[in-house]
């Protein structure tokens, strides 16, 4: 899959139903080594799941993203997080 196609596809979560933000307002933390995506970053303005915030953002690693389909990315948060 391309980065132009993961643009505008909402980003959901799965236990909450809550809408977190919209790829292409989002940015990817990305390994410059691998090229391989570590992390969406959403901008945001309150502490979510105790993910730390990065001047505003919520850090959300790819490892918790469950499904990409053609208009949303679901995302499962464990518990313990």
């Amino acid at each position: 899959m391309r980065l132009s196609e993961l643009s505008g596809k909402e980003i959901v979560d799965l236990k909450k139903a809550e809408r977190l933000g919209v790829l292409g307002q989002t940015d990817l933390e990305i390994n410059e080594s691998t090229g391989q995506i570590q992390a969406l970053l959403i901008p945001s303005s309150v502490s979510w799941f105790g993910f730390r915030k990065n001047g505003g953002e919520i850090r959300v690693p790819w490892s918790h993203i469950k499904k990409i389909g053609n208009d949303m990315v679901i995302i499962d948060i464990p518990e313990d997080e």
